[in-house]
């Protein structure tokens, strides 16, 4: 999986994809449109996409999109 792919699939997540600006570095919930559906969606996201259960516990450790991504990348390769 790469970053570039994580990022697009992230993105749909949002209300307005088009308009959400990402970067790894992005602190994920400073998005105006980030709230606990958005929430919702990315473990959803992350169990259909990639096959991965992501505890909520260590979804909020994460703060940036590389932080997320490296979560779900190192679960599912395991």
């Amino acid at each position: 999986m790469e970053i570039t792919e994580f990022m697009e699939n992230f993105k749909q997540q949002f209300d307005d994809p088009e308009s959400t600006q990402l970067t790894p570095e992005t602190k994920f919930r400073e998005i105006p449109e980030w709230n606990s559906l958005t929430g919702l969606m990315t473990l959803a996201m992350a169990n259909d996409s990639y096959g991965v259960i992501l505890p909520v516990e260590k979804m909020r450790e994460a703060q940036t999109v590389q932080d997320l991504f490296d979560l779900i990348n190192n679960l599912s390769q395991k």
